[in-house]
Order: C-alpha cells, then structure tokens, then sequence
C-alpha cells in the first residue's frame, strides 16, 4: 500500500467512525506537501505500516502504553489543581500498546527531520543521545513531572514565549470563524458543563489546528467572562491509527484517558474524555508549543533530553512492562537510536517524494 491508497483507505475509514470536515482535509492534504515534518506529523497512520517493515526488530520489543504519535512539536504546557504551570506530552490522540521504542524511534526522527529542515540546530547524534539519556534515567528515577516553578526555570523561559502572549493568542482565538450550521448536541453540552459558570454567554467557533487530527471536528466556545476571555474546546476523537492498521478484530476502545492518568503526571483538570470527544481548557499557558515559536538562544540537548525523560514518565504508566523495557535497552548497541531513526526518516522523505509527485 502505498501513501495515497494509504491516505484514502484511512480516510475512508475515518469518515465511517466520526464526521469528517473536508474542507480541512483538503487544506491537511495541501499542507502534507509542503515539507517532510508537517507530513510526519499528518500521516501516522502510514507511520505504523512503515514501522513494522522498517524496524521489524523493534516492533517486537516489550509493549507499553505508547504515546503512538510522539514528536518534537507534541508537548506544551497546561496548569494543574494547585495553579503551577506543567510541561510535557500535549496530544494522546494515538494511544496504543505498542512498542516502548514507537516513542523513541519516533522523537528522534522527528529531531532529524527538524535539523534537516533547519527547525533545530543540534547534530543529529547528539539529539539521540540526549533522548536516549533523558529516557533511561526517567525510568531508573521512577519517574518526575516537569513542574515549571522553582525548578525547571530553564525550561519555563522556553515555554512562555512572545507568541504565547495573550494578546496575540486571544486575538488568534477570536479570528477563527462563527460555527455554521448545527451543533452536536454531546459537544455542546461539554462544552458549557465545562466554561467556568453556568448561563455564560459565548461564541460557537470552528477551530483548525494541528496536522495530524485536521479534518476532526474542534468547536470552540470563547466567552469574555469576568474581564477576560475563557476558552474551552471539544475536539472529535477516534480510535488510534494502529486500530485502522489492524483491521476489523481490533479493540476500537479510546485509550486517551488511560494513557494520560496512568502516566507519571500532573494532571491537567480540565482535560476530560467524554465519550467520541476531547474537551479541555484552551489558553495561552495551556496550549502545544510550536518549533517556530522557541526562543533563539535554547539548549536544544537539554530539551531533547526533557522530551526523553517525559516519554519515560509516560511509558511508567505501564509498570508491569519497565523490567523487560529496561532489559531490552541494555541489550541494543550504542547507535540503536540512531540507525533506526535514520532509516524511518529516510522511508518518511520517500513517501512525502511520492505524495508531492502526484499533487504537482
């Protein structure tokens, strides 16, 4: 199966399981064309049929609760009961037992890709090295939140940037255009249970954002309350790509929640799965951060490093299955990482070769 009979099966797929809206197919489609990360991120779903032929030694390593769609740009920041800002893992969409490399090999070529593309400027050797690093001792620690208070200062400067201020992010919010058309009553109803007050006015907007879940249905409800704005969105969800891969005798069940309240986390209380929807709070402290969006001066080993070791306090959240994880990394040799990261971007950069070929 190649990308486009890929993309069309999966798609067809889609459409049966949720209401897809095309217009934002189309325009994912368009920006799948544009350059290797933005196709990484939009087709996971060839990701896992390339995994298995590519890196059949490490699809049979010992399985965890895996994020599925890991990369550099899929963490952000979100505040938890007690108001401190948390970093870490922003999107479960493709939760699945998996592999405990999937997450790893998939970080490091998404750090590939990114250098290659000039989003990073880390040696690509040095980015495995850092993932690697920050992952073994996550797990050998047990595991540790990024709470971005007294400690990890380093990486709020890099969290809380100049396009995360909020006058820009709230005039992004009120840009997106009015909801045409009827509401899902489910979504609706999440939506207000979950705005700060009952009886609040708000607006019904529809929302585009990310790569990788563009075509789902996102509404927003954006109400100035109180002398500022508050934002709640419900996203549609589906079952993981890997779902569609494994054909009809899969468990289409949602792992979203599990994945996020298993984990080594603080979590985020206004991150809810309600049945075939997503809905949270969305604000400028409380949102994914983009490559674009970093500060020039970072230490990018050391956020790679973060990004290890906040896959190892996901991957805690399966501990029956640490003692074979830990077991299996140490019999890989040193440039496991490396070579197998190297071989999916290179496979990845092919794909995008050919979807670029037939749309031009």
């Amino acid at each position: 199966m190649d990308i486009h009979k890929a993309t069309a099966s999966y798609e067809k797929w889609m459409a049966a399981r949720t209401a897809p809206v095309k217009a934002d197919l189309a325009f994912k489609h368009k920006q799948m064309a544009e350059a290797v990360f933005p196709f990484l991120r939009a087709t996971f779903y060839r990701w896992v049929q390339l995994w298995e032929e590519v890196c059949a030694d490490l699809a049979a390593a010992p399985s965890v609760l895996a994020v599925g769609d890991l990369h550099v740009e899929n963490f952000g920041t979100w505040r938890d009961s007690e108001g401190r800002l948390i970093w870490g893992v922003n999107d479960f969409d493709e939760a699945y037992p998996a592999a405990y490399t999937i997450d790893l090999v998939r970080l490091a070529t998404s750090a590939r890709i990114a250098t290659q593309e000039e989003h990073l400027a880390i040696r690509f050797k040095e980015a495995c090295e850092a993932i690697l690093d920050g992952y073994t001792e996550g797990l050998r620690s047990g595991g540790r939140p990024f709470v971005l208070s007294e400690y990890h200062t380093w990486l709020r400067t890099i969290a809380l940037n100049e396009l995360r201020n909020p006058v820009v992010f709230w005039k992004r919010m009120e840009g997106w255009p009015q909801v045409q058309g009827e509401v899902p009553a489910e979504a609706r109803r999440l939506l207000e249970e979950l705005l700060p007050g009952r009886g609040i006015k708000y607006r019904m907007k529809r929302r585009v954002a990310g790569l990788g879940s563009l075509g789902h249905q996102r509404l927003l409800a954006l109400a100035h309350w109180c002398g500022g704005f508050a934002a709640r969105e419900a996203k549609a969800l589906l079952p993981s790509a890997f779902v569609w891969q494994a054909g009809r005798a899969s468990n289409e069940t949602i792992l979203y929640e599990r994945i996020v309240t298993r984990a080594v986390r603080m979590q985020d209380p206004f991150v809810q799965v309600r049945g075939d929807w997503l809905v949270r709070r969305l604000a400028p402290d409380c949102s994914r951060i983009e490559l674009s969006s970093l500060p020039k001066k970072r230490d990018e080993a050391r956020l790679l490093h973060a990004m290890g070791w906040e896959t190892a306090n996901v991957h805690l959240g399966s501990p029956n299955a640490i003692s074979a994880v830990e077991r299996d990394l140490k019999r890989r040799p040193a440039r496991w990482l490396r070579q197998a990261a190297k071989k999916m971007s290179q496979a990845v950069t092919r794909q995008w070769e050919d979807w670029v070929k037939v749309r031009s």
